[in-house]
């Protein structure tokens, strides 16, 4: 069993959090998309077990980038003191573990994960305590507020690039917003669909739902994505990959030590995107 000694507000609330890259140990070939692993059906499984997912280590999300060529992830635990930035390379025709100098770690996690920065930059965002965010090909902001102190109470909003300037953010309806800790949006390209996380009424950990736009332009009611991906442990940070073949999300669980103290568990799955589209409504 995986347990790492990290608070969890860190990793399930800011899993991209990094530190600098250290040593790497030695990887077999790999070659062919995703590291050569044999891709997945509509039930999800652990991406790259040994390699990117391990027992000794706990490993955060898996982020592509729009060329499928690099990807990232974080690892915390055993010599991993603090979460580490992971960054593997497609070059060659074979994938390894890109080196990165401890003054690079942050803008190699910008590179994947982009932050708030640019975002509150401008007008209709600086005053707004945003938690994070998913920004659909056009430009649209769909973003998220959690108040962490109180009660994991927040909820979504939606910002359109409308010529060439951010309208006033607008709360997205109840359809979306129910529940705690709603988090973690992952918006379509097209924004055809919407997932994300949240714990709904008599729920203690988050599961992943989705929600379809209807041809009138609202959004169609939150869908649980079903037990195939959630079950009693967490279920957080959907992500289809850019060439849109896969979803990828996060599982993990909270261990509670005899002293009291608690741990986080928990490593990268994937699926086929199909799975996507056997809960669109007919």
């Amino acid at each position: 069993m995986k347990i790492a000694c990290v608070p969890v507000a860190l990793l399930l609330s800011a899993l991209m959090m990094s530190s600098a890259s250290h040593s790497h140990d030695q990887l077999p070939v790999l070659e062919g998309p995703s590291l050569g692993q044999k891709p997945p059906g509509l039930i999800p499984v652990l991406f790259a077990p040994g390699i990117v997912s391990t027992e000794e280590y706990l490993e955060t999300e898996v982020v592509f980038l729009p060329d499928m060529r690099e990807f990232s992830f974080t690892r915390s635990g055993g010599k991993y003191k603090e979460p580490t930035l992971f960054v593997m390379q497609y070059k060659n025709e074979r994938w390894s573990r890109k080196s990165i100098p401890s003054t690079d770690t942050n803008k190699y996690a910008e590179k994947f994960n982009p932050s708030l920065s640019e975002m509150k930059s401008l007008k209709p965002f600086k005053d707004i305590p945003i938690t994070g965010f998913t920004v659909s090909a056009k430009g649209t902001y769909y973003f998220y507020f959690i108040d962490f102190e109180k009660d994991g109470s927040g909820h979504m909003s939606y910002s359109r690039l409308i010529d060439g300037k951010y309208e006033e953010p607008q709360k997205m309806t109840k359809a979306i917003n129910t529940g705690k800790y709603i988090a973690h949006p992952f918006i379509a390209p097209d924004e055809s669909y919407l997932m994300w996380d949240a714990e709904k009424e008599g729920e203690n950990t988050p599961d992943i739902y989705i929600s379809f736009r209807k041809k009138d332009g609202s959004w169609g009611e939150a869908i649980n994505m079903g037990d195939k991906i959630n079950t009693a442990a967490y279920e957080q940070r959907p992500k289809v990959t850019p060439d849109g073949k896969y979803l990828f999300f996060w599982k993990g669980d909270v261990k509670h030590r005899e002293d009291g103290s608690r741990s986080v568990e928990g490593s990268p799955y994937w699926v086929d995107a199909q799975i996507i589209e056997t809960l669109r409504p007919k």
